[in-house]
């Protein structure tokens, strides 16, 4: 930014607000980092604007003085996506978060970028509606369409990239355009929803969203089932798919994971492979459900299984699955967390589990084996001293061999915490050919390499 840098300060501070444009340290410190262990590097300036025609003009700017975008929402991301490691501008769109419209008749929402989805679930709450994808940290709607989020209840509802009808997108030039509409189907040109969500801010920055939303479901029963191995818990997994149960949840915590619930969340469950499960529908159906699934687990050895209606009972329970990765930070401070991420068709995923702990036991790492197992995404928790080269070392081979085996068993090297700067060396082997495709259309969209350069794609260097 160098010589533009007062002049480019000077130009935003005429399209935004005094308090819109900061170059505070702090500030900066805040927008350099992720959840991640990925280095940390700082924005020149941070931007906060509250509507699409100021991102609009920040982007027209940011070509004038070229100067790269990045785009943020809370930080929570995995992958290093928001660390911009070019510097440049950062817009932090916690300012855009209004809620639009509940069309409740329709089953959608029009929301601006910045809404969490703990904010969205509580409006929706008031018409009976729910918004269902749940990737446990309370993410901005922006951000979880950038990376394709998934989580929990993906296995009955789908991931972000089934949720989204429309997006209002800012391009590269400063041109504002929406990429589908309200329709539940469409047969008319290129299907840009889907191109758009998962660029992970590399080819345009959301201002707006529609969302498809659903009834709350009349019951919900949770449960909580352990297995004498990891093996066993898997393979009910696939047999409770196989037999048309429309589980809602179904969720993979190894042993060790168990201990560190246990330990962060003061409860006193079983220290085994576990499955937590969650049964959406009404009461007589569920019934069937829940006797039907109560014959597979023990068909599969099942130590033991617990099942939940009370309201409490059952947020006890999730709050405990959704605070593990907390748990691991907390009981191993100094330490900083890698989480690898892997997708595999599900017939494919007792094997890839086994291979995991496996590798797990042959590095001499300590780590804990999760994931949403009901679509066949799984991860291991490392917690890794940053410090230490010859650890940090085996967490990479570590993470290296889990992806490697996912790619030759029919998998993919994320399957929802997306590309960033950690998964971008697997691109080729993954997509081939096809990653030229990718190119081309960063290329046509981006041409200058404006947005989050360097991520997902090795592209050119900035002049």
């Amino acid at each position: 930014m160098e010589t533009a840098s007062v002049s480019l300060i000077h130009a935003l501070k005429e399209v935004l607000s005094e308090q819109q444009v900061t170059e505070n340290q702090t500030v900066r410190e805040l927008h350099g980092r992720d959840e991640s262990y990925h280095r940390e590097s700082l924005p020149d300036l941070v931007v906060f604007p509250e509507t699409a025609q100021q991102v609009s003009e920040i982007v027209q700017l940011a070509n004038k003085y070229e100067v790269p975008v990045v785009p943020f929402g809370l930080g929570s991301s995995l992958e290093g996506h928001v660390i911009p490691y070019e510097q440049g501008i950062t817009i932090d769109f916690s300012l855009m978060n209004k809620i639009f419209e509940v069309r409740e008749n329709d089953f959608l929402v029009r929301v601006q970028p910045g809404v969490t989805r703990t904010q969205l679930n509580k409006e929706l709450k008031k018409y009976g509606l729910f918004f269902s994808v749940d990737p446990g940290a309370d993410a901005t709607l922006g951000g979880m369409a950038a990376t394709n989020a998934s989580g929990t209840t993906s296995v009955k509802y789908g991931v972000m990239r089934d949720q989204v009808r429309d997006l209002e997108v800012v391009l590269a030039d400063g041109s504002i355009i929406h990429t589908g509409n309200l329709a539940a189907k469409s047969a008319s040109g290129y299907h840009l929803n889907g191109l758009f969500v998962g660029s992970e801010g590399t080819l345009g920055c959301f201002t707006e969203l529609t969302l498809r939303v659903y009834g709350i479901p009349e019951h919900v029963m949770a449960a909580r089932a352990s297995f004498p191995s990891l093996n066993d818990a898997v393979e009910a997994v696939v047999s409770i798919l196989q037999a048309g149960v429309p589980i809602a949840r179904v969720e993979l915590v190894d042993e060790p994971s168990m201990k560190q619930v246990n330990l962060f969340s003061e409860t006193n469950y079983n220290e085994s492979p576990t499955l937590f499960l969650e049964f959406h529908g009404n009461e007589a159906g569920l019934k069937q459900d829940v006797a039907f699934t109560r014959e597979i687990v023990e068909d599969h050895h099942c130590l033991d299984i617990q099942f939940e209606t009370d309201n409490a009972a059952r947020n006890r329970l999730w709050e405990a699955r959704h605070n593990l990765a907390y748990a691991y930070i907390h009981g191993h401070p100094g330490k900083k967390m890698m989480v690898t991420d892997v997708c595999l068709p599900i017939s494919k995923l007792s094997g890839a589990i086994s291979h995991a702990r496996e590798a797990l036991n042959f590095l001499g790492l300590d780590g804990g084996i999760l994931g949403h197992v009901g679509d066949g995404n799984y991860h291991v928790l490392l917690m890794i001293d940053m410090n230490n080269p010859e650890e940090v070392d085996k967490a990479e081979k570590l993470n290296e061999r889990i992806v490697l085996y996912a790619l030759e068993h029919g998998g993919t090297c994320t399957g929802e915490h997306g590309v960033g700067v950690g998964k971008q060396k697997y691109q080729q082997i993954e997509h081939g050919q096809a990653l030229k495709v990718m190119e081309k259309i960063k290329l046509a969209l981006d041409p200058d390499n404006l947005f989050n350069p360097n991520k997902v794609l090795k592209t050119k260097e900035r002049a």
